[in-house]
């Protein structure tokens, strides 16, 4: 049967209450705009919002039923059962794609997932807090003015950054390359998602083949004029090919589904249609040759690095494939979170979100106008707040993201309550934020990659992170661990909260963001950085400053 996934608008309540109606939106906006929402998969090839039909289905029916003071558990996608709990406990607990460490491997994922036991829930597809490519923007867009700050005088005009992956995640990259003033070449062997992303506005213009896409770049950079261009190729062959020919981007990274050998990456000579048949008969010969074509791909990677390019690991397992298929010196390449971010972590500053649950775009720009009224001083936050109303298009319901801090989240949160409580804002607006947050991930290849004190493959901290939510009355806690080629690599933590104007909501906000910072910059107070040392001297979080 084909489904359609419309967006749920106005104040027309299904459920018993917002928190229930909230989460279901989420839901519905997760499949809205996912890649794959025929098969349920949201971004990143197996990242799912539930683990099949039946069990989609049966969490619609729980929602639009449950009430206060019952609890849907949610178990890999599939709903389990409502337990009685509490009026301030969370309305869905979840945990997705956990599996016990010497067992958390690919092969003993796809049997599971074979026997539909288990999914992946990705980061933010499975407990339905993705807000399409615009939830990526902002991180992509402050990595490469981090870039820019360090290497080009503040800005990437006149510059040329090459990169591959338009999907669910990479596609946040040629509309950021383009507002950091850019000339961003984007790879994609789908030729489907590039069109998508023209046709939502993110990306410019298609080239027909290299030397047409270059020649664009060109005249981009010698008139200084941000572009980004789409070109339908293989990365395998494409950035040798670049090198062969002596040029060196300024900026190289790449956002490929590489995390997953099987279902993600797609080899040089094969066609996603080609690929698409050999999961099903071939997926050892598919692994195979994915890893070859992930040699080829970083080792022109660690050439442009060596000639000068600023290059990077966008946090997509490339390097670890690269290093599994014999290129011993692809950890040479950085992690973007610990080459560019890790002082913004350490303070806990990281992506949060707040989506309108009414599908107003209105209740988003009366909250931009908020956010700039009480964080103009806040020049992060500022800028991107006026550049996202600019040039970021809304996907599905309408939402912003921006880089908050310890206490700013919460400040903001309790200010837009008050702003449903007043009826200043057409609907109830849920508040999210990215797993990748400074309390919230374990991943010793990307979030923790070198922490100071060695704790890099730690995952008690995203457990910590869970639990202290369900303890403060978040409306959704979920732990998710890594699938397909993700398996045994990261355990996170999601957590989404709806304010609805109710006096209840207020306090979970307040509880719940509070303490979801605060644990943040405890986990790098711990590991001794002098930033979290500092935010928790300076925010009075009474962290425990112990000997290891």
């Amino acid at each position: 049967m084909k489904r359609d996934f419309p967006v749920t608008s106005g104040g027309r309540l299904r459920c018993r209450g917002w928190r229930q109606e909230g989460l279901l939106r989420l839901l519905e906006n997760v499949l809205a705009v996912g890649e794959d929402p025929d098969n349920l998969v949201v971004y990143a090839a197996l990242g799912k919002a539930a683990r099949d039909w039946p069990s989609h289905d049966k969490i619609v029916e729980t929602l639009k039923t449950i009430e206060d003071g019952e609890t849907l558990l949610v178990q890999s996608g599939k709903p389990i059962g409502v337990l009685r709990t509490h009026a301030k406990a969370p309305v869905i607990i979840m945990a997705n794609c956990n599996m016990i460490g010497q067992w958390a491997k690919a092969e003993n994922f796809y049997d599971l997932a074979n026997k539909n036991l288990i999914c992946w829930g990705g980061l933010t597809a499975g407990d339905w807090q993705y807000i399409g490519s615009q939830g990526v923007i902002q991180g992509t867009y402050e990595i490469f003015m981090r870039i820019a700050a360090r290497h080009f005088g503040g800005d990437l005009a006149g510059r040329f950054v090459l990169t591959a992956g338009l999907g669910g995640m990479g596609g946040a990259q040629p509309l950021a390359g383009k507002m950091a003033k850019a000339a961003i070449l984007c790879l994609d062997v789908d030729e489907a998602r590039i069109d998508k992303r023209m046709a939502i506005g993110f990306l410019d213009v298609k080239a027909s083949s290299l030397d047409e896409a270059l020649a664009m770049i060109r005249k981009a950079q010698a008139d200084k004029q941000p572009l980004s261009v789409g070109l339908c190729a293989n990365a395998a062959d494409i950035y040798p090919e670049i090198a062969r020919r002596g040029l060196v981007p300024d900026v190289v990274t790449d956002q490929t589904s590489a995390h997953d050998l099987v279902y993600g990456y797609i080899p040089s000579g094969r066609s996603p249609a080609e690929v698409r048949e050999m999961r099903k008969g071939d997926p050892k010969v598919l692994m195979d040759e994915s890893t070859r074509s992930i040699v080829r791909h970083v080792t022109a990677m660690l050439e442009f690095q060596k000639k000068g390019a600023v290059v990077f690991d966008n946090g997509n397992l490339i390097r670890t494939q690269a290093k599994n298929g014999g290129v011993a010196d692809a950890f040479d390449i950085p992690i973007f979170t610990e080459a560019f971010l890790r002082p913004l972590f350490a303070r806990a500053i990281g992506p949060f979100r707040w989506i309108a649950l009414s599908n107003d775009p209105e209740d988003i720009r009366k909250i931009d106008d908020i956010v700039l009224e009480k964080f103009g001083h806040n020049q992060i936050v500022s800028n991107w707040i006026r550049l996202a109303r600019q040039h970021v298009p809304f996907e599905g319901l309408p939402a912003r993201i921006a880089w908050l801090g310890h206490g700013e989240r919460t400040d903001l949160a309790l200010a837009v309550n008050d702003m449903v409580r007043a009826g200043k804002l057409t609907g109830p607006i849920a508040f999210t934020r990215d797993h990748l947050d400074a309390g919230a991930m374990a991943h010793p290849n990307i979030m923790t990659e070198n922490m100071r004190d060695g704790s890099d493959a730690i995952a008690d901290w995203p457990l910590l992170n869970a639990m202290v939510h369900c303890a403060s009355q978040a409306d959704l806690v979920a732990i998710h661990s890594g699938g397909g080629g993700y398996s045994g690599y990261m355990t996170s933590a999601g957590v989404t909260l709806v304010a609805d104007g109710s006096d209840a909501a207020d306090e979970r906000l307040s509880l719940s963001l509070t303490n979801d910072t605060s644990t943040g910059v405890m986990r790098y107070a711990d590991a001794g950085y002098e930033d979290a040392l500092d935010e928790a001297r300076q925010k009075k979080i009474n962290h425990f400053r112990l000997p290891s």
